[in-house]
């Protein structure tokens, strides 16, 4: 099992009664001497102090004093020095895993096998990989796990119902690593159980989700609340009876809050029946439409769940504008570690270079939690490709701390999960941090996005949405490619503040990786360098292809240990044929409609 740490101790018992429990036994098996100082009000905030014994002495909250001593095992067992006090609180106070977990077993958008959780419409785990998994989410510093799908199919609604004891003894296993757990819940379930509707502002309703609270409460007292997915992709929600987003969320925080929950409300919201003839309706304007509106009017335990980008977890896109404007309302980002579009964690990519480009466009303070879509399975390694939990490890590092410096964190990883000579560590380390811009230029070319095959979403097919109803297009014809989103277009750049409206307004000064995204170009146009944005597509397609080439050669030296060393060489033989698939299925697409010719005379088929 690949999961950081687990060479250290194999394993962590059953009878364990908490966090400070759990941290005098990491630091006993890691043979490090430490006396704790408990402090209820830091909660999760930790210091820790060297003594000249050798000890330490650790202060914290039960939860602070645990994230202390996995800071101190990991920072020694990567060579860390600890000649003064070292002292951190988390950035975000929920810091969220979801899981599209399905109760027959699949997972939406999983990469890795099945669902940890379910099997065969019941609760089903295995105690010691839950165990496992708890021990990984605390010592990167996660802390909330949503187990179940957002798009609830049955009979996931039986979790609030006859499966909550089973439900209540997960929440059992992962409460000594300081983890909490979530429910995704239907809209509609009121409508399962004698109550005529799912109407927000109906009494009835009302009263049956605060008996439910009640009920799911003491069953798990410190459940962190109920995710929401509604009015989206044929999910039910308060649109259904003319009620907005406000009073859906409000309902439902009004049901909680006695017990300290929250409502997570995803703000994933758009008009997913579009007429590809329609050109003024643009997908991306969707959530700033619905929800900017009602800036104000949500609930103190609400929190809105915004997707990092406003189309759908693509290899890039600009910053969401609801996570800049909307600055009276609870918000949380949440990004993607399963790799839905971004090579299925078949091919290598990692993401923490893009979340640091991330937060550098957000403003401080703008958010209040983060979330992260699983990437998790039942496969051996958790992660379908053992490379792919630097992502799940790399996200605990910057959900604590937006700061973490991403060479610093993906060399922490590596240390903790494999025992490499130094120059091979900074080799793994320099082919981990290159390989999202490597995958990014093989595929859908500066910002345009939506090039993948359809429902499978791994590999090219540059018009396979191109004539749907998902309202993700890309326009291109033989004259020009991409969506006009300043004012004179769609209007989509007019929802940002000034700022970002200088920055790529115009494709003159625009960054050249959002281009297509913000503007229609014709193949003629000169990029900054001087080359004609047609040549600048086929010169990044051939460069991804040979970039990955040279992955492939360079990870193939590292002595990655087995079961590891086998699955990474099939997983790169499938990325190499895959990254030649889109090398020759975009640049065949581009010149067949542009008719323009590679001025390098590279090979691009007919």
């Amino acid at each position: 099992m690949n999961l950081w740490l687990n060479r250290l101790v194999p394993s962590v018992p059953a009878d364990l009664t908490g966090p400070a429990d759990l941290a005098r036994y990491e630091l006993n098996n890691a043979g490090i001497r430490a006396e704790f100082n408990e402090n209820s009000a830091m909660g999760d905030a930790w210091r820790v102090e060297p003594r000249l014994d050798g000890s330490f002495l650790l202060t914290g909250g039960q939860t602070g004093l645990l994230y202390a001593s996995y800071r101190l095992i990991t920072g020694l067992v990567c060579g860390e020095e600890f000649l003064g006090s070292l002292s951190s609180a988390p950035k975000y106070a929920l810091r969220m895993i979801n899981c599209w977990d399905n109760m027959d077993g699949s997972i939406e958008r999983g990469y890795a096998g099945r669902s940890l959780f379910f099997r065969d419409g019941r609760i089903s785990y295995d105690p010691d990989r839950m165990r496992t998994l708890g021990r990984a989410m605390a010592s990167a510093g996660l802390n909330v796990l949503c187990v179940n799908n957002v798009n609830v199919h049955d009979p996931a609604q039986r979790l609030l119902e006859d499966f909550l004891p089973g439900l209540a003894a997960l929440a059992d296993l992962f409460r000594p690593f300081g983890v909490r757990l979530m429910l995704s819940i239907d809209f509609s379930q009121p409508m399962r159980h004698g109550v005529s509707s799912a109407d927000p502002l109906d009494p009835a309703v009302r009263a049956w989700w605060k008996e439910t609270a009640a009920r799911v409460y003491a069953a798990i007292p410190d459940l962190a609340g109920f995710l929401v997915k509604a009015d989206s992709e044929g999910r039910p929600g308060p649109f259904s009876y003319g009620r907005n987003h406000a009073d859906g969320a409000n309902m439902l925080a009004e049901a909680l809050k006695p017990f300290g929950g929250y409502v997570v409300w995803r703000c994933f919201v758009y008009n997913c029946r579009q007429d590809w003839r329609d050109t003024r309706t643009d997908r991306p304007k969707a959530a700033w439409d619905h929800y900017a509106c009602l800036d104000g009017t949500f609930a103190g335990n609400v929190i809105l769940q915004v997707k990092h980008g406003p189309f759908d977890f693509q290899v890039r896109e600009p910053l969401s504008p609801l996570l800049l404007g909307m600055k009276h309302t609870n918000l949380a980002m949440e990004i993607q570690l399963a790799q839905e579009y971004t090579g299925h964690q078949i091919d290598l990519y990692t993401m923490i270079p893009m979340w640091k480009e991330l937060f550098d466009e957000l403003p401080a303070d703008s958010i209040m939690s983060i979330a992260a879509v699983s990437n998790l399975g039942d496969d051996e390694n958790y992660t379908g490709h053992p490379l792919a939990a630097v992502n799940l490890y790399t996200y605990g590092l910057m959900a604590w701390d937006p700061e973490t410096d991403a060479k610093e964190a993906v060399t922490r990883w590596i240390r903790l999960t494999y025992r490499f000579a130094p120059e091979q560590e900074q080799t793994l380390a320099g082919l981990l941090l290159s390989s999202r811009r490597i995958y990014e230029k093989y595929t859908a070319p500066l910002g345009i996005g939506w090039m993948v095959t359809p429902h499978s979403h791994y590999g090219p097919n540059p018009s396979g949405y191109e004539y749907d109803l998902w309202g993700t297009y890309h326009k291109a014809d033989r004259n020009a490619v991409g969506i006009d989103r300043t004012h004179a277009g769609t209007g989509y750049l007019d929802q940002y503040p000034e700022s970002f409206r200088t920055k790529y307004g115009d494709p003159a000064v625009c960054p050249d990786l959002f281009l297509l995204f913000f503007h229609r170009l014709p193949y003629s146009f000169r990029m900054k360098d001087g080359r004609t944005l047609i040549q600048r597509i086929y010169d990044d397609h051939f460069e991804g292809l040979e970039e990955t080439r040279d992955l492939a050669r360079e990870l193939a030296a590292i002595p990655f240990p087995e079961p590891d060393a086998t699955v990474i060489r099939a997983r790169m033989k499938l990325q190499l044929y895959n990254a030649g698939e889109w090398c020759d299925v975009i640049n065949t697409f581009f010149h067949r409609l542009s008719g323009v010719p590679d001025d390098r005379g590279r090979i691009i088929y007919d």
